[in-house]
């Protein structure tokens, strides 16, 4: 049973222009809680072009919800934009990606001092403890799922189902280095299926382990139907160290989607097991210890989390019959869940460029910040979730 308790919204961004943060799992906001990151762009509903760029900004809470420009990139997709986000190790530093002729790279940027230094790879996710990143071939990103790479990228592997050297890329960030530390080739072989024979493919979804020890992924590939059109993807979900070995098969039950990890060891995801179906999971790693989360409760999929404290968990769902988003909040200790927001998205959006809520939680809590439509254009809002998660 889901109780319904809508908060007040706020609307952080104006129109005419279109802003959103992006995905689910990475930091909107600056330690000190006043700066929100987000990005800017011309128009929405439609796949972004070469030489359309994106403005990245701030937007400062506490000064009228003022949106500062800091940067542009030409590297940006609907579903998670530029990888823009703060530095974990510097509370005036953000990163992103962008494109220099046909090779992308990322960007750390001072948003003091304006200085920008640039590194050869571009960045999927960054570990906690400041040192790293996780790198993965933007290119076939954006052939094989549109909405999650960039367009203008050379892509020496078009024509490679499988590739020997390409794949997941751990990033030095302080020496700008880079190495390949599980190849594509590598993890078809390992836990090799008939029906990845002559069809791409790729990684997805990459996540550091909170002690920055391990990482998590997605191989994906597509089944082909029939008549020879490539149908929906199947999805293997695996950990490993970040030097790659260690590998655990954490879902080979054909589907993966939105997760994160809870703890060193601990991973949430909405996935489809044999035996009880399409729940949220808890997962142990290297273990095969799991443990259904709000069994039954909500209507599908959605982008999940847990609060820093570990007893909340936040999460959203695709439009229903009302053609509206739901936004939740789960108590991990009562079993009580919350419907916090009802949101219209119009479902003439094509499916790529669709506008997720992508939830994210403010650094103590107390604030949970949407991307929207809801209102004709796509903008950024705000809920004050502190009646439930500071009582």
């Amino acid at each position: 049973m889901i109780t319904q308790c809508h908060l007040p919204v706020e609307r952080l961004t104006e129109g005419p222009k279109h802003h959103f943060f992006g995905y689910f799992d990475k930091f909107p906001w600056d330690v000190s809680g006043r700066y929100l990151l987000s990005q800017e762009v011309d128009f929405t509903a439609r796949q972004p072009e070469v030489g359309e760029d994106a403005v990245l900004g701030m937007i400062d809470l506490q000064d009228g919800n003022k949106f500062i420009p800091i940067a542009t990139t030409k590297s940006w997709c609907w579903q998670q934009g530029c990888m823009f986000q703060w530095l974990m190790d510097d509370p005036n530093k953000v990163i992103y990606n962008d494109r220099e002729g046909d090779v992308f790279v990322s960007r750390i940027l001072d948003v003091k001092t304006g200085k920008i230094k640039t590194l050869h790879r571009p960045i999927y996710c960054l570990s906690p403890d400041g040192k790293w990143a996780l790198s993965v071939n933007f290119s076939r990103l954006d052939r094989e799922r549109p909405g999650y790479g960039y367009p203008g990228g050379r892509d020496p592997w078009i024509d490679v189902k499988a590739p020997e050297d390409d794949g997941i890329y751990l990033v030095d960030l302080k020496n700008d280095t880079s190495k390949l530390i599980i190849s594509v080739a590598q993890i078809t072989e390992m836990f090799y299926r008939s029906d990845m024979e002559n069809t791409p493919g790729w990684f997805n979804h990459l996540l550091f382990s909170p002690d920055s020890k391990r990482i998590a992924f997605f191989h994906r590939w597509r089944i082909w139907k029939p008549d020879g059109t490539p149908g929906w993807h199947v999805t293997h979900m695996f950990t490993a160290n970040i030097d790659g070995s260690e590998i655990w098969p954490l879902n080979l039950e054909n589907m993966s989607s939105h997760y994160t990890w809870t703890a060193p060891n601990k991973i949430i995801n909405y996935s489809n097991r044999h035996l009880t179906g399409w729940q949220y999971y808890l997962y142990t790693d290297q273990t095969h210890k799991t443990e259904i989360i709000a069994k039954d409760v909500f209507p599908g999929d959605g982008h999940c989390s847990y609060s820093s404290d570990g007893k909340w968990m936040l999460t959203d769902s695709y439009p229903g019959k009302d053609s509206c988003r739901k936004l939740f909040l789960y108590n991990l200790e009562s079993k009580e869940a919350f419907e916090i927001g009802s949101f219209y998205a119009d479902p003439a959006y094509p499916t790529v460029t669709r506008c997720d809520l992508h939830p994210n939680w403010s650094r103590d809590d107390k604030y949970v910040c949407i991307d929207s439509i809801h209102e004709g254009s796509r903008q950024v809002y705000l809920l004050d979730v502190s009646s439930f998660t500071k009582k």
